[in-house]
């Protein structure tokens, strides 16, 4: 039998140590910097911050607010599109209208074309959720394992395409504009393509492998709500169907705030409008489809130029503005007790 006590040191063995090697790194003697905060170099650092941030915040401010930007909410100018709309049964029945506007100035430059929701709420958790990556990236997969539900699947089993919440609450409403120019109606020449991200193009969404479209998409439905089917999208370009088309590829970068606008078109700067939109009467004549008064929306097109800094959105701008002014401040506050400070010293020290 092993002795138990054989493993305790004897009498006169040298215990083991447990100090930490004698080395810089374990001894902690590394060199090391230390910084000496001085009134000095704490002003400096604070006046410097905020004239950075003043000086680049009034500088967005000010390339937000010459951004060109005419904004029409078309909800009750449709009125009776709305009404029709907003009858379920009526899905197939075409309605159409029309809102005059007068450009007053030239909009010189690229002009874009936006439509924008008003008390849409796209953050919800479930709503968000509602996709296939797989599906959309044209695999052959089982969405009802998805978390496409409850619209995946039609009651006799045929699956949709594309399936989910986000692609079946799509923008489907068409907008096209009309220049009068005397006694002419001129269509506006509009781009519906090139306005996506390129890894959304190119990357996240893929139409599946075929021939063709419609083959491709056989043993498939529309969603619920689309009145007609994804390889459809766009008749007159190819490259701009099924899964890859733009229109929808902007519609399932869902939005984080109620209101929000998403791209529509760009002007296509050619003949009369090489220069940009120019002043005079227009026309937006819009197909309605996509109802909004159940749940108390807006709908609103946009015509908006860009700058270096973006679109008209000064938040970034009123950020920095803010913040440069919180550190000018705080410079002087601790100024005036530093001076406040050292006066009392300076009489302390007389006394």
């Amino acid at each position: 039998m092993k002795n138990k006590t054989s493993s305790l040191p004897q009498e006169g063995e040298a215990h083991p140590s447990r100090c930490p090697d004698n080395s810089a790194f374990k001894q902690q003697r590394l060199p090391a910097w230390k910084p000496q905060l001085t009134i000095a170099s704490v002003l400096s650092s604070f006046f410097l911050t905020g004239a950075f941030c003043l000086t680049v915040g009034i500088c967005l401010v000010l390339s937000a607010n010459s951004v060109r930007e005419i904004q029409i909410d078309y909800s009750d100018k449709c009125s009776d599109c709305s009404k029709l709309r907003e009858n379920s049964s009526n899905w197939n029945k075409e309605c159409h209208c029309s809102v005059n506007f007068t450009l007053k100035e030239d909009i010189v430059g690229d002009v874009f074309m936006y439509y924008g929701l008003q008390n849409f709420y796209q953050n919800h958790r479930r709503y968000m959720m509602s996709r296939s990556d797989a599906q959309l990236l044209g695999r052959n997969v089982n969405i009802q394992r998805s978390y496409c539900a409850p619209f995946s699947t039609y009651g006799n089993g045929t699956p949709m395409a594309p399936c989910g919440a986000i692609a079946n609450s799509m923008f489907n409403d068409t907008i096209d504009l009309f220049y009068n120019r005397n006694s002419s109606v001129i269509r506006v020449p509009l781009l519906k393509t090139g306005n996506s991200w390129w890894t959304d193009k190119n990357v996240k969404f893929r139409n599946p492998e075929s021939h063709n479209l419609s083959s491709a998409f056989a043993g498939t439905a529309r969603p619920p709500y689309w009145q007609k089917p994804v390889y459809l999208l766009d008749e007159r370009d190819e490259r701009n169907n099924g899964y890859v088309n733009d229109d929808f590829i902007i519609w399932m970068r869902v939005s984080a705030f109620a209101t929000f606008r998403n791209l529509y078109r760009r002007l296509r700067r050619t003949w009369l409008f090489a220069d940009g939109l120019p002043a005079g009467n227009y026309t937006f004549s819009i197909s309605y489809n996509f109802p909004v008064a159940r749940f108390k929306g807006r709908k609103h097109v946009i015509l908006s130029t860009v700058v270096w800094s973006g679109g008209s959105n000064p938040f970034l701008g009123i950020a920095y503005v803010v913040s440069g002014t919180a550190a000018t401040l705080t410079g002087f506050v601790i100024t005036g007790i530093h001076l406040k400070l050292r006066k009392k010293k300076t009489y302390f020290q007389k006394q």
